[in-house]
């Protein structure tokens, strides 16, 4: 499957994010997932970018819209949250995706417990971008539009 001629990025996060705000502030923030929405929405505008996101904090439904994403979609950044250190499935359905794919994590995850320190999404990501709080997903829609311009 070839990937569409457009500059659609979808945004795609998993569980708990839709608590950012109220959960764990000290790592987090206290900004929301809306926050982000609103400021990605506004910055892949001014990009030339459509952006569209979702949040599930059930794995299958984050596949269903990696899987969706491929007929939609140019580019994808995703923040998997837990699911970064255990799903295979959805590393699976990245390695479908004909895009460029930024792994974006609110905290500096390789200063966390070392568990977190794995992730099966790195194996797919063309980037990764970790410890810049939420400002982490401005950096990753500016670097999607510089790879969507060279692609």
């Amino acid at each position: 499957m070839t990937r569409p001629e457009n500059h659609t990025v979808h945004i795609l996060n998993g569980p708990n994010l839709n608590l950012l705000g109220k959960r764990e502030p000290g790592i987090y923030g206290a900004r929301t997932l809306a926050d982000i929405e609103t400021d990605s929405i506004a910055l892949g505008r001014d990009l030339g970018l459509e952006v569209a996101l979702f949040q599930s904090n059930h794995e299958g439904g984050i596949v269903d819209q990696i899987q969706a994403a491929r007929e939609v979609a140019a580019g994808l950044i995703i923040n998997p949250a837990a699911y970064t250190h255990t799903s295979v499935a959805i590393l699976d359905a990245l390695n479908m995706f004909d895009g460029p794919v930024i792994e974006v994590h609110i905290s500096q995850v390789h200063k966390r417990e070392s568990f977190r320190h794995h992730s099966y999404v790195s194996l797919r990501a063309d980037a990764v971008i970790a410890g810049c709080g939420t400002q982490g997903y401005m950096l990753a829609l500016r670097h999607m539009a510089e790879l969507l311009k060279t692609a």
